[in-house]
């Protein structure tokens, strides 16, 4: 007997979609979930209110987060693993389970998210500071 997953989705993930390696690495996700399996929320988007998922923007800017359909926040390289997940790629998670693997990929991504506006030409003037925050609609 086939399992019926009653979510809508297996996670919702929160990106930056001014950050041209994200929308790039969304979009190949999105290609590759067949199923709907993922709910993409652009943290971007002139629309999005960050508190009204109760976080700030700035938590959000600083590094990936997903939300699993009971409410659990997941955040950094367990996110990417849960959506290569849900497109079907579980031997390429199990992979990244691997102890020497995961520490490599920890590190690899908090280097990469603290580093993500300067690597992405998003710096002006010299700085490299997270757009205001939202507060209202």
């Amino acid at each position: 007997m086939a399992t019926v997953n009653h979510h809508p989705y297996d996670i919702e993930v929160f990106f930056d979609g001014g950050c041209p390696l994200c929308v790039r690495e969304m979009g190949l996700l999105r290609k590759w979930d067949r199923r709907s399996r993922i709910k993409f929320t652009d943290i971007h988007d002139p629309l999005f209110v960050a508190a009204d998922v109760g976080k700030s923007q700035d938590e959000l800017m600083a590094q990936i987060y997903g939300r699993l359909p009971d409410g659990t926040w997941v955040i950094g390289v367990e996110v990417f693993r849960r959506l290569y997940a849900a497109v079907g790629l579980g031997p390429l998670v199990w992979i990244s389970r691997w102890p020497v693997i995961s520490q490599l990929l920890g590190v690899g991504y908090k280097v990469f998210a603290r580093n993500r506006l300067w690597l992405t030409g998003r710096c002006e003037s010299g700085t490299c500071s997270l757009p205001p925050s939202k507060t209202t609609k």
